[in-house]
């Protein structure tokens, strides 16, 4: 395992593709934080959520890069590498208010 991100080429300025997580709001479940994909847009929950669908994403896109997300946090975290990275001021803004579910 290293000890920094080795794809931070993987981080971009993305379009979060939902207001909470995509797949939670499409099935009616609870959330408790969101997590956004830096590769991709991708808005899933977090691991304490009980579908974890931003690791869900990972796992099927190998996308490695999340940013914490509700509100922007300033962190994200690689996957890949297990470490967290310091995103500073790049953060992604919400398109909207986020709905609170837990």
């Amino acid at each position: 395992m290293s000890k920094h991100c080795t794809h931070t080429e993987a981080v971009h300025h993305v379009t979060p593709s939902a207001l909470g997580c995509e797949e939670c709001l499409k099935s009616g479940s609870p959330w408790v934080h969101l997590r956004l994909c830096r590769t991709c847009g991708h808005v899933g929950c977090c691991d304490d959520s009980p579908n974890r669908h931003a690791r869900a994403h990972f796992h099927a896109t190998g996308h490695p890069v999340i940013e914490g997300y509700d509100p922007p946090e300033g962190w994200g975290w690689c996957f890949v590498d297990r470490v967290a990275l310091d995103l500073g001021d790049d953060t992604t803004p919400q398109n909207g208010p986020i709905p609170r579910f837990v």
